[in-house]
């Protein structure tokens, strides 16, 4: 199997994990901006331990930084940023697993995307399992609870709002990581993946750090001495973003947020079997679509 699905479907199981544990730290402990800047602050540290082990072990020398590198990584690193603050945000609007699916629009956007910045497109049956995952979204932006009121109010609300803009920005953030990882010379995937990963982790930190610093006065410190949850979130958001750069360097951003859609199956059990939360029937077709488009993106990865 290459490497590039298999550090996807990785990524797609710790992040599920992150996801999880940064619902609880906004639901128990920390505002937006807090469970957000725990996430990236814990993980440096982590990120670095990593980066310098592994260069160690692997005997290489550091990678080149090419042309567009700081560029890609500045606004990449802002961008999932704001795209990890909408989520969280989404999380006091509707239950877990579909909070989760409503930030799928990014699969469609990220190729969009990467058509227009990187020049990078996609085959038709890519194309084809975009488009049903899209149409699942849709099924799953409709809240049940809300049946009654007009067309409009149900699908343009503000969960729909979070998701659709978190889509939007993790769908620059994918694209802006693979163009930074492909910008740095030498080195093979996961060193130029940590790397990477280092750099925007450390950009995000600093500058969500001085924003609560001056908007947020207690909240770092809130986030810091929450490190019974803070510190695994911050460990998974690092393996988890280790696979996905790692998965970046590989492929095309396009495929790997695809096939990245496998986390909607462990987000589903989690919300199922772990969080006792009940389930529509717009919610299940939603998925069914869903994981419909995630075979196909997974065929067409194993035949590419």
């Amino acid at each position: 199997m290459p490497l590039w699905i298999v550090a996807t479907l990785f990524a797609a199981f710790m992040q599920n994990l992150r996801f999880l544990l940064q619902r609880q730290l906004k639901v128990t402990i920390l505002s937006t901006g807090g469970a957000t800047w725990a996430r990236f602050a814990f993980a440096v540290p982590l990120v670095a331990v990593v980066l310098v082990v592994y260069r160690g072990v692997s005997g290489q020398e550091w990678p080149g930084i090419g042309p567009g590198f700081w560029t890609y990584s500045v606004f990449g690193a802002m961008a999932q940023m704001l795209a990890t603050a909408c989520v969280v945000a989404l999380f006091a609007r509707r239950n877990f697993y579909v909070g989760i699916t409503l930030k799928k629009s990014e699969v469609i956007l990220t190729a969009l995307i990467g058509l227009i910045v990187l020049g990078e497109a996609v085959s038709a049956p890519v194309l084809l399992a975009v488009a049903i995952g899209f149409v699942g979204v849709l099924v799953l932006s409709d809240p049940p609870a809300e049946a009654g009121l007009p067309l409009r109010a149900r699908v343009f609300n503000a969960a729909s709002g979070y998701g659709l803009a978190s889509g939007l920005l993790f769908g620059v953030s994918a694209v802006c990581y693979r163009g930074a990882t492909l910008a740095l010379e030498g080195g093979d995937a996961p060193l130029r993946a940590a790397f990477a990963l280092l750099t925007a982790t450390v950009i995000q930190s600093v500058t969500l750090g001085l924003w609560l610093a001056v908007r947020e006065r207690g909240e770092s410190g809130r986030g810091l001495a929450s490190w019974r949850i803070s510190g695994p979130t911050g460990l998974t958001s690092m393996l988890g973003s280790l696979g996905w750069f790692t998965a970046f360097a590989l492929q095309t951003a396009a495929y790997v947020k695809a096939l990245g859609q496998v986390e909607l199956v462990f987000t589903f059990l989690f919300s199922a079997f772990w969080l006792r939360e009940k389930t529509s029937r717009n919610e299940v077709i939603g998925i069914a679509l869903i994981l419909l488009s995630l075979g196909l993106i997974l065929w067409a990865g194993l035949r590419a």
